[in-house]
């Protein structure tokens, strides 16, 4: 009887298990957040073919499937895999090789990381970023001097931290035929007591990055691989780069056919007549790894450069308004273009006159058509009402919560106290446009969606300061918050059908954290760590 009853069982256990589905991954006893349209939460999924599923509670998935790769997190978090929705992922690979000069405290510092560079480097051109004179005790810019005493004979061109500043030495300025009589519209060559200072802002920038040192394909490659890497510690699963040349894309879809690549890719086009001519004439790209069907436009400059187009005079600088990258009237016949090709447009505008043009542009481009998502890239000062354009369902902000937090100890100084309020206004801007989608703009701020987050929701620096947030009236939720990394990004580049939540049917890419984002304590969010990421349901 006894060896009766253990066949039964035996024989009930295998009916089971052989009417089971059986998929490549489960995961069971966690603490997911599906950020799906009710935000619900689950304990478990099922994988098959790089995609979830069914979703549901630990039993309930046990009960329908099984699976060779069975894996119990423990209670640990599992969210969506991060979207970074404005990056330069590219940009990230190539500042691997380059003079790292975020975070210096004074000039002498910048010289000396130089210094220590070239001497390790010994290169033909010294390329750095991230310096930022607001951060040094004598917050002018710079000038070149003691550059072209340093490297007579080495070029050497220095970015600032928000990409639209350039200290150059000598050397670099005539390798790129820079003189005192350079005009180059939509930017400035700064001439102090009849000299040059070596201070270039914003398109008279592109003369010398025009003469850098091209890459090998190896080295593009590697670049890419390496940002991959960083990227994938800190949980990001896609990037949307921000303005990439046809060359890299074609390279990062290569790379991705032949699996080198796994990061997924939202590629803006940068806007050069050359992109335009091939992609606008050819159609968008898209696969399950690349998306190609918007324009990266730059309307104006940045606020710490004073570059930023303002309707009104810079507060700390009497009768300078910035600069408009590109002329109003060039970024209205190019919406125009943009939306006849069907492209999306997605337009840096950091000032309110920059701001102002944009929105109106595109106001008149989309008259009467629906679901096109353009985005304004940043948004960061808007007066006048202008937030109101955002009830338009066609355009989308589009900004970075560390730009908030990196800015707000000097950017009363350039707008002034009444001016200030209507800068960085994530939570009004959401309230206007139903959805706002986030990002970092690394590598100008630093990679992690952690700090992201922890900006949004906090409005502080990882000091805590200040005491309550930085116009906190503007932070998001973290509801908010993680919608704006994960669906909310994936809606803006067209792809909320395919990724940013824990669904069915849905690419089943996503991140394990060793503490629950959406519970501990704020100060401790930058310290998250990523434990496991996933794309198409295989760790990375």
């Amino acid at each position: 009887m006894k060896k009766l009853l253990t066949l039964l069982i035996a024989i009930t256990i295998w009916s089971c298990a052989k009417n089971k589905e059986v998929v490549d991954t489960v995961i069971v006893n966690a603490n997911v957040y599906t950020v799906n349209n009710t935000f619900d939460k689950a304990e478990a999924f099922a994988v098959k073919d790089g995609k979830f599923v069914a979703i549901g509670t630990s039993k309930a998935i046990t009960d329908k499937f099984d699976a060779e790769n069975i894996l119990d997190v423990s209670g640990k978090t599992i969210v969506p895999g991060f979207i970074d929705a404005h990056c330069h992922f590219y940009g990230l690979g190539l500042e691997q090789n380059r003079v790292n000069l975020a975070e210096t405290s004074s000039f002498d510092e910048v010289m000396k990381r130089v210094l220590d560079f070239q001497n390790t480097k010994q290169t033909n051109f010294i390329i750095g970023l991230g310096w930022d004179q607001n951060d040094w005790e004598e917050k002018a810019f710079p000038n070149n001097k003691l550059l072209n005493a340093l490297f007579p004979n080495t070029p050497v061109a220095l970015t600032r931290i928000d990409g639209h500043a350039m200290l150059c030495n000598q050397a670099a300025l005539d390798l790129a035929g820079i003189t005192k009589q350079t005009k180059i519209e939509g930017g400035e060559v700064v001439i102090e007591n009849n000299e040059l200072t070596g201070i270039l802002i914003d398109n008279p920038m592109a003369m010398v990055e025009a003469v850098y040192p091209n890459p090998t394909k190896q080295e593009q490659i590697n670049a890419l691989l390496q940002a991959q890497d960083i990227c994938f510690d800190l949980g990001l699963t896609t990037v949307s780069d921000a303005g990439l040349d046809k060359s890299v894309i074609q390279l990062i879809d290569s790379l991705q056919q032949t699996g080198g690549l796994n990061m997924r890719v939202y590629a803006m086009v940068s806007n050069t007549q050359k992109n335009l001519d091939y992609y606008l004439n050819n159609g968008p790209i898209k696969t399950d790894k690349l998306n190609v069907q918007s324009v990266k436009v730059y309307a104006d400059g940045a606020l710490g450069s004073r570059g930023a187009a303002l309707k009104k005079t810079y507060s700390d600088k009497h009768n300078h308004f910035g600069t408009m990258v590109t002329n109003p009237k060039n970024i209205k016949a190019l919406a125009k273009k943009i939306e006849q090709a069907n492209f999306q447009m997605n337009t840096h505008a950091i000032g309110d006159s920059a701001n102002r043009v944009v929105l109106q542009a595109y106001k008149a481009a989309l008259k009467d058509k629906k679901d096109k998502r353009w985005r304004v890239e940043h948004a960061q000062v808007l007066t006048n009402n202008d937030i109101e354009f955002f009830k338009d369902s066609n355009i989308i902000p589009s900004v970075q919560p560390t730009h908030a937090t990196s800015d707000m100890y000097w950017v009363e100084d350039r707008l002034g106290a009444d001016r200030i309020k209507q800068a960085y206004a994530y939570k009004e801007l959401l309230k206007a446009s139903g959805k706002i989608a986030l990002g970092t703009d690394f590598p100008i701020e630093k990679v992690s969606p952690f700090l992201t987050f922890y900006a949004a929701v906090s409005r502080q620096d990882l000091e805590e300061f200040p005491e309550g947030g930085f116009q906190k009236e503007n932070a998001l939720t973290r509801e908010e918050a993680l919608k704006g990394m994960t669906i909310w990004a994936a809606y803006a580049n067209f792809e909320d059908q395919e990724k940013g939540s824990i669904e069915k049917g849905k690419f089943a890419d996503f991140v394990i954290l060793d503490k629950d984002i959406m519970a501990v304590e704020v100060n401790k969010i930058p310290t998250i760590k990523v434990e496991s990421l996933f794309i198409d349901g295989e760790e990375q």
